[in-house]
């Protein structure tokens, strides 16, 4: 019987690899476009609120203005879009392939504090920005205190 050195962090690391192919496969829906996997992807985004407005601010790097949707419809601010593949390389020329292509949905729900007839939607350098006043009898007042 032969001997046999035993790593306990191997069989580790391979159950590790196995819980994320399974996670990948699970979550992410692919498909083959162009010779290179496309993968559905979600763009990142910042949600924040002051006194008068709600911004949302979303990255959206290598987007075209054409290819952006904003639609409000229901209570509900949904985002689309599409970022397409440049060029068509081989598959056999890329080493590594990490950034993600193809179609793209975030949709928010908004709260009834909202001015819907006042959103605004900007995109500048890569992220697009959409402001959404709030409702002015929603607006923080200050009230004058009288000292007698």
């Amino acid at each position: 019987m032969a001997l046999v050195k035993w790593t306990p962090f191997r069989d580790l690391m391979t159950i590790q690899d196995q819980i994320n192919r399974l996670f990948d496969d699970s979550l992410s829906s692919r498909v083959e476009e162009k010779g290179l996997r496309a993968i559905a992807w979600q763009p990142l985004v910042d949600v924040y609120e002051d006194g008068q407005q709600i911004v949302i601010k979303a990255e959206l790097p290598e987007v075209e203005e054409k290819d952006i949707q904003v639609d409000l419809e229901n209570n509900t601010l949904t985002l689309k879009g599409e970022r397409k593949l440049e060029k068509e390389e081989k598959r056999d020329n890329y080493h590594r392939v990490e950034r993600f292509y193809g179609s793209f949905q975030r949709s928010f729900d908004l709260p009834g504090t909202v001015d819907q007839a006042g959103i605004k939607a900007t995109y500048d350098k890569g992220v697009l920005k959409v402001t959404m006043p709030k409702r002015e009898e929603v607006k923080p007042k200050k009230v004058a205190i009288e000292v007698k």
